[in-house]
Formats: C-alpha cells, structure tokens, sequence
C-alpha cells in the first residue's frame, strides 16, 4: 500500500520525531495532519511543510480532540496511515530517596497515562477510522507507535518511563493480531538516543558525551533516521506486530 495520495495523522507531528515523519510522508506523496499541544510548534510546522500539511491541536489522551484530529485528516484524503510519537518523558525518579521514602505514585501514574493509555487511545480510535476503509493492496491500513529502548534497558530512576513503554512493545503484537481481521497492520519503533529539541537544550560537551556510547555509527539519532523506517513500516506489506530498535545498537547503561 503506497502513501502517494492517501492521508496521514502524525500525533506529536509538530517537532522532532513526528515532523520528521510528516515530512517524508509528503516527500512521497501523502498529505498529513500534525496532532500536537503546541499551537506555536504546530505553525512553524505548517509554515514549513507546506500545503499538504495541517495542524490540529490535540492532547493524545482526549478523546474528543483525537477524534477533532482524525476528522481533520480523513479532510485531507483516504486516511490509511497513523503514526504516533506524541508522549512525555519520564519523572527521574528512585523507587526509594536517601531515606528510603518511597516515591510518590501520582508521579508514575501521570507517565503511564501519557505514554502508554495515551498510545492504547491513538491506536484503538485510528483503528475504528482505518476498518472502513476499502483493501488496498491487501491492507485497509497501517500503525506506526513509539516506544523506546528504554523499554527494554531501562536505567535508574526510569521505572515509570520504562513501565509505560515496555507496555508500548508489549501491545504490539496483540494488536497486530487483535486487528488482522481488519487488515491492519500494527508496528512500533524503539528509538535510542535521539537529537530532539529536548537533547537539544544540553551542553554540547553532554551531547558528545552521549553520541560517543553510541557503538555504530557513533553518532545521537538523526529525527530522519526515525522518519524513513516509520515510512517503510507503513508501505511495506509483510512488516507486521514488530518493534523494532533504532538505536546504533546501544544497550544503556544501568546509570
């Protein structure tokens, strides 16, 4: 199933992952629909994408605002493509401080609802548009979700960061069978280190530092990087219940 004239909604798609994303969307003929929170990202987006881009503000965890997104995008054409990389970062916080008081749960509920409830909201709402839609090439559409190698290693101090996107990886594959029945195909991608605006803020002697635990190449992922699997994932028929790690093979560290 080609992009070439059908839409896409990209959540996050403003900056960094997601606008990397919505760009190579475009490059092949897609037009897209950037679903963020931040309406002056979401401008400079459009401003930069161009016509076949639009911007819907959105919180992932709204149902009604994610429904508002998913309207805009099938506007836009047959909507057949969702990719997801909106979430938060997690709260660095020990399971025990120095004098063992125990950290504080709402902290970790707040990173699992955004980044794992919030991702089971994109996915079962893009799911009910994407079953509507006519077999093309022998798929009604396809999936795309974030999670993280973190996932996987996780380091201290990342217990709700990890909780949530183990989950991510976790829900992959029952999704991609759960929906199989709808020709949907369902993937994720479990990005290690990324030059995102937020690395972006660090030093540049920490941003080396970084790049460098890199095996190869030793480089911080490039947001394209991210952009051509998530646009492979999407066309490529056989490609199904995966996560697969972009990360230059990194296994983090404990610290």
């Amino acid at each position: 199933m080609q992009i070439d004239g059908s839409a896409a909604l990209v959540t996050g798609g403003a900056s960094g992952l997601g606008l990397a994303t919505a760009r190579r969307i475009i490059d092949r003929g897609g037009r897209v629909v950037l679903a963020d929170i931040s309406e002056e990202q979401g401008a400079k987006a459009v401003a930069d994408l161009g016509d076949a881009a639009r911007f819907v503000r959105a919180d992932i965890t709204d149902e009604a605002a994610l429904d508002a997104a998913l309207d805009a995008a099938q506007q836009q054409g047959p909507l057949r493509f969702v990719v997801h990389c909106a979430g938060r970062g997690g709260d660095r916080t020990r399971i025990l401080d120095k004098e063992r008081k125990p950290a504080d749960l709402a902290t970790f509920a707040e990173v699992i609802r955004v980044n794992l409830v919030g991702t089971y909201n994109v996915l079962r709402l893009a799911a009910a548009r994407l079953a509507d839609n006519e077999i093309v090439d022998g798929d009604r559409g396809a999936i795309v979700l974030t999670a993280s190698v973190a996932a996987f290693d996780g380091q201290i101090g990342q217990t709700s960061y990890t909780a949530a996107k183990a989950g991510v990886h976790g829900m992959t594959l029952v999704a991609a069978r759960d929906l199989a029945s709808w020709q949907i195909r369902v993937n994720t991608i479990a990005p290690g280190i990324m030059d995102t605006p937020m690395l972006g803020r660090l030093r540049a002697d920490i941003r080396e530092g970084l790049a460098a635990t890199v095996p190869h190449p030793k480089r911080l992922g490039d947001p394209d990087d991210f952009g051509r699997l998530a646009v492979e994932m999407l066309e490529n028929p056989y490609l199904n219940g995966q996560t697969i790690r972009l990360d230059g093979s990194i296994r983090m560290a404990p610290r």
